[in-house]
């Protein structure tokens, strides 16, 4: 019988085959046709495009009237192809390049995330680009920008710390402002996962789960669980599915949907056969979860080798390579679409994994979360016994209302052993 469920959406980010996203610099429309048309032959169904924040505000007062046309143009021209397509509005953060205006670096150095005037700079942007793209009907909707949260990071070279209260501040201020600008698409933030397994960091999992119309992940397996379990692991292949179920587990609202905005087979965990393999083992695993919106695969095209100074791994993500030809991966990901878009009822998660939690429901020890922690490797150990686990704080494992509403019917308490984050992917 077919699924009542709405189809499940499968997109790519777009990291344009000609200059990459320098070619915002110039566009070619021609070329963006070209690249959208191979994504379409694919089966996407959407895109999420990044237009550089320096080339949309080169000076806090001035919003450049062209660089918004472009956005806008692109956002058509994926229309033309029967692409949605998902916007990221303050996109300051790329493969490990930084793209700061230069009101807010060196000589006039404010913290994006608190200062007063950075902060109206931010929404004065958010409105004119959403705006312009509101009337779209293709136009998705805002991401605030790639995980903005790496700039507050102590490991970031010049970091912008904020606590939790201050970061809600940034995200809720400037989903507010896309709210009111573009009132009929749903507006998300992003965060990589330093939200969910770095102690300290003022962007926390309460605030992924609960802010913004959806509950984005960005799920890299260079982040300490490849080196730990194998790329092929258990662990690795089900690396996503995990972090959507952290999120369902910290979220309030039981319907809320999750996105799997990024995820991507990198070449410094798996080898270029694998990665197909790879790719649908993740893609089986995440479709059998509860509310995904869907899935956007990191990259839609190689970087070009003619480029510098990109991490090596970051040449290899595309779907399809930089002479315009689907790659292997790309092909699986066209075979799988037309059988995962029509979706099943998720299976049921009777087992609830605890994560501990204070007054304020940030967790005690994000490193348990982390890959090599209790928490995650009680999640493994589920996987290589064939149960479907779901998470639950410690606040919720002790209602029986909460528990009844998830059907969780069996608790396991990991020992709060973390081990500190380590990610590698900005080697270079």
């Amino acid at each position: 019988m077919p699924s009542s469920l709405a189809p499940l959406r499968f997109g790519a980010n777009y990291t344009p085959r000609s200059q990459w996203m320098h070619s915002w610099m110039s566009l070619d429309l021609d070329e963006v046709k070209r690249d959208f048309e191979a994504l379409a032959e694919l089966g996407l169904d959407h895109v999420r495009i990044f237009p550089l924040w320096t080339i949309l505000q080169p000076n806090r007062t001035l919003i450049r009237d062209r660089a918004v046309a472009d956005v806008r143009a692109v956002v058509e021209l994926a229309g033309d192809f029967g692409l949605d397509a998902s916007v990221d509005v303050i996109q300051g953060h790329l493969s490990s390049f930084d793209f700061i205006p230069s009101w807010l670096s060196t000589w006039h150095d404010k913290n994006m995330f608190t200062h007063p005037d950075a902060l109206s700079g931010q929404v004065e942007l958010v409105t004119r680009l959403g705006q312009a793209l509101g009337s779209e009907p293709n136009f998705l909707g805002f991401t605030l920008g790639n995980e903005t949260n790496q700039f507050s990071a102590a490991t970031h070279p010049s970091p912008w710390p904020v606590s939790e209260s201050e970061a809600a501040n940034w995200i809720t201020t400037l989903l507010d402002a896309a709210a009111a600008a573009a009132p009929a698409q749903q507006h998300v933030h992003s965060e990589y996962d330093a939200a969910w397994y770095m102690d300290g960091h003022g962007f926390t999992p309460k605030l992924a789960s609960r802010l913004g119309a959806l509950t984005t992940v960005h799920s890299w397996i260079f982040n300490g669980t490849a080196q730990r379990y194998g790329g092929r692991s258990a662990a690795s292949d089900r690396h996503a599915e995990y972090m959507i179920e952290l999120a369902r587990g910290f979220a309030t609202d039981a319907d809320r949907p999750i996105w799997l905005q990024e995820v991507g087979a990198p070449s410094n965990c798996l080898s270029p056969e694998e990665t197909p393999g790879f790719l649908e083992a993740t893609l089986r695993s995440v479709a059998r979860t509860e509310n995904l919106w869907g899935v956007t695969w990191w990259c839609s095209h190689d970087v070009s080798r003619s480029l510098a100074d990109f991490p090596e791994l970051e040449y290899t993500l595309g779907l399809i390579d930089e002479e315009g030809a689907a790659k292997p991966i790309g092909r699986r990901f066209a075979e799988l679409i037309p059988e995962l878009r029509e979706r099943r009822t998720a299976p049921a998660r009777a087992l609830g994994i605890v994560i501990d939690v204070d007054e304020a429901e940030t967790p005690l020890n994000r490193g348990a979360m982390s890959p090599g922690g209790s928490v995650f490797q009680a999640w493994v150990d589920a996987c290589e016994a064939g149960v479907d686990a779901a998470f639950v704080t410690s606040i919720d494992a002790d209602s029986p209302q909460a528990l009844s509403a998830r059907g969780i019917t069996e608790l396991v308490h990991p020992a709060p052993d973390g081990v500190a984050y380590d990610s590698h992917n900005t080697v270079v």
